[in-house]
């Protein structure tokens, strides 16, 4: 049997790096997490309207739940609250009527307008601790272990 301790003491460097991206993440998705919260929404909310613009405006709701890593079943239960605020509505899809498809209201653009300039401005406050190079080069890293696979 193996020692718990060989687990949690003296890490190798990839389990320390790990670790420190992911409390990093975790403080900075937090410090994000604090602006959307005092303003009455939630990061997941945000998230589902943000790929909702880039999509265009009006997105299948599969398509969504692949964007943002959920299942089907999943995007349309976190897609009723923002139905019920008026941020988004559904329709049937121009070409085939048995699906639906689902777009930004109104409301929902006017919202990222008003609050995304605040919560990058959070962000890019959080960020300040690098300077612009470092970003780069952390941002070439990053990308390089995105595509790393086994």
């Amino acid at each position: 049997m193996t020692d718990i301790q060989d687990y949690v003491k003296e890490q190798p460097l990839e389990v320390r790096t790990f670790f420190a991206l992911v409390e990093t993440t975790a403080a900075l998705v937090g410090a994000s997490e604090k602006y959307w919260s005092a303003n009455g929404t939630n990061g997941a909310r945000i998230r589902i309207l943000v790929e909702i613009a880039k999509a265009g405006g009006s997105i299948l709701p599969s398509e969504l739940a692949a964007r943002i890593g959920v299942t089907k079943a999943n995007i349309s239960v976190m897609l009723i609250p923002l139905e019920e605020l008026g941020y988004v509505r559904s329709s049937s899809h121009p070409e085939d009527g048995r699906k639906r498809t689902v777009a930004l209201s109104p409301d929902g653009e006017r919202l990222l307008s008003d609050l995304l300039p605040g919560n990058r401005a959070t962000i890019v406050s959080r960020m300040k601790g690098l300077e612009e190079a470092e970003m780069i080069q952390f941002l070439a890293l990053l990308t390089k272990l995105q595509r790393y696979e086994e």
